[in-house]
């Protein structure tokens, strides 16, 4: 669970081309292009496409609905079913009277696939076994719908073996997509007008180490930055703290074209849970990085994600996961219920109670909210930089360097970066004018 996830985005359908339900991490996001033009180019004009998740069951569960509800609005539609839960139970999702194919996610990025499909309306299931996959190749896209930020693959899979994760079943091994490609994906999406380019994969700070001479993030990044000027923006996905190189560590503190928001894979802050769970920090680990870039860099901002009720967890280990809250500087969190995931170490052990999982991830989210409370009111008056992502015509929405959301008072063209004064706060956004 390296790569930050996201809320489903479900897309209103658009005559002539195929819709996309995205569930999941901002891979996920990326793929969800790529799928968009091999569907196109097929004449897949009238398919409903689902690009699942299979982090936690609910994930699924939220798949499954959209599918039936996808057929129930759409009773003439091809739904098609892919993602890292159809490569890892594809038979489930085939059994499924709604659905029409399920492609693995090995499958789901090559234009071959959806040539087949375009040629027969029989039921189709493709799935390879994803741990034969050695190599990703490069995709490149012109740009993303009616974004001005685009998530740009650097690396799929993962090699570690976290005793709560699915994800490498479904991924398969990590490998890395060549820097070259990666520098002119980024090129070729800044000429057609993305400003802030977001580097996404399943574990983005094992980058490099299968190709020739094993660069890794840091280089990568500095690369980008230098061979890519015109790029305004780069924003980094979900980091481990343990695998950040000394490269990227100086470029975090000196590059202000790399964005001051750095969402850390963390999972919990007790030392026995993070063992039971196999990562590869500890918590003086994750306080001494954040303590350290925050000497270096006042002004980063720290996002997380965090398990509540991991098996064997007490409630003396739950109560050192809140306190990272505070002794990490967190700002944004991400958090999940424990969900036992069948295939997986952790299932097999001494599972905490649902309800008690539930009320510990609610007091997660609530010291998390105390928190971004304090930090937009510290902004109050802060001249900030915010791309605007939508307009209205009456106002905007965006969000700063620091990924905060923003709602300006204004319109604004989408795809501009705009000066502003933060002049208020809601729970869930800051509000601007412009400076």
């Amino acid at each position: 669970m390296a790569e930050e996830t996201l809320a489903p985005v479900i897309e209103a359908a658009t005559p002539g081309q195929p819709q996309l339900v995205t569930f999941g991490c901002r891979l996920n996001a990326f793929e969800s292009e790529v799928i968009r033009n091999h569907a196109s180019a097929a004449g897949l004009s009238d398919a409903i496409i689902i690009n699942t998740c299979a982090v936690t069951s609910e994930a699924e569960r939220q798949a499954r609905q959209a599918i039936r509800k996808a057929r129930r609005l759409n009773p003439t539609a091809r739904i098609i079913v892919t993602g890292c839960a159809a490569q890892i139970a594809p038979e489930k999702f085939a059994a499924m009277d709604e659905v029409d194919a399920v492609l693995g996610n090995e499958e789901k990025l090559k234009a071959e696939s959806f040539t087949a499909l375009s040629l027969s309306r029989e039921p189709h299931v493709a799935v390879a076994d994803i741990m034969t996959v050695t190599e990703t190749a490069p995709h490149l896209i012109s740009g993303f719908a009616a974004r001005a930020r685009a998530f740009v693959e650097i690396q799929q899979g993962c090699d570690h073996r976290c005793t709560f994760c699915i994800i490498p079943f479904g991924r398969g091994n990590s490998r890395s997509v060549p820097t070259g490609a990666i520098v002119e994906q980024i090129r070729q999406l800044v000429a057609n007008g993305v400003r802030e380019v977001v580097l996404t994969g399943v574990d983005i700070t094992s980058y490099g180490g299968d190709l020739p001479g094993k660069s890794g993030l840091g280089a990568l990044t500095r690369r980008i930055l230098t061979l890519v000027p015109e790029l305004p923006r780069l924003r980094l996905s979900s980091i481990d703290v343990v695998e950040v190189d000394d490269e990227l560590r100086r470029l975090i503190i000196s590059e202000e074209r790399l964005m001051p928001h750095l969402h850390l894979s963390l999972q919990a802050g007790d030392d026995m849970i993070l063992k039971r769970m196999k990562r590869r920090h500890s918590r003086d680990d994750a306080i001494r990085f954040t303590s350290e870039m925050l000497s270096a860099r006042p002004d980063l901002v720290f996002g997380a994600d965090l398990i509540a009720g991991f098996p064997t967890e007490t409630e003396a280990m739950f109560e050192n996961s809140l306190r990272l809250v505070e002794d990490c500087n967190l700002t944004f969190l991400h958090v999940f219920p424990y969900s036992a995931r069948s295939g997986t170490p952790a299932a097999k052990m001494p599972q905490v109670p649902g309800p008690v999982r539930k009320a510990r991830a609610q007091a997660l989210r609530a010291r998390g909210l105390v928190a971004q409370r304090a930090y937009f009111a510290r902004q109050f008056g802060a001249a900030t930089r915010v791309l605007v992502e939508k307009s209205d015509g009456n106002a905007a929405f965006g969000h700063s360097d620091h990924f905060a959301p923003v709602s300006l008072a204004f319109s604004a063209v989408p795809g501009s970066i705009i000066d502003t004064r933060i002049n208020g706060a809601t729970d869930e956004h800051l509000t601007a004018i412009a400076a």
